[in-house]
């Protein structure tokens, strides 16, 4: 029996500096809905620089989706967008000024990892262990680069809307820009 249900969040966006803002608001606000404030810093940082990835090195498509999932302890957060070019790995010297965003979300999750989907673009995500206990954080171990598959297209939006949901009680709310 899972004690548990799925809770499940999605936010779409165009990946601009003013949107990564509100989107770290959101995330902020539907973690203590779902009474895991300690995980408020760590999954901020993540989609933080993910959005900053999509903002920086997409092509000329900023249209994103940022999901977050809970299931059975553990949070998974992922940012899909269109550019199917998969991201690259920067230099991890502390003195960089850019391209150490993935390297961030490898120390502050348990694992991370990318899902191409042919031409129509990827998903990055990382996890979270979800325990209401502080856990410490460890760097990732594993980096894996998952099969294609098939993600809904996003339309063009000029203002940020949120689906987030508990399992049992669907509800729909938006945030204008």
């Amino acid at each position: 029996m899972i004690s548990h249900p799925s809770r499940h969040c999605t936010v779409e966006l165009q990946a601009l500096p003013s949107r990564i803002g509100q989107v770290r608001r959101i995330v902020s606000a539907q973690l203590r809905y779902w009474h895991l404030d300690a995980l408020i810093d760590r999954a901020s940082l993540g989609v933080t620089e993910l959005l900053s990835n999509v903002h920086r090195h997409a092509d000329t498509d900023k249209t994103c989706t940022v999901e977050m999932e809970l299931l059975l302890e553990r949070l998974t957060v992922s940012v899909h967008d269109r550019d199917p070019r998969l991201p690259v790995v920067g230099s991890a010297d502390p003195l960089a000024t850019c391209g150490r965003g993935l390297s961030l979300v490898a120390s502050v999750s348990e694992s991370w990892g990318v899902r191409a989907d042919g031409e129509s673009g990827k998903a990055v995500w990382f996890t979270l262990p979800a325990s209401t206990a502080p856990q410490p954080v460890q760097p990732a171990h594993r980096i894996t680069v998952e099969p294609a598959h098939r993600f809904a297209e996003v339309a063009a939006l000029d203002t940020v809307s949120a689906e987030c949901r508990p399992a049992q009680a669907p509800a729909r709310s938006a945030v204008a820009g």
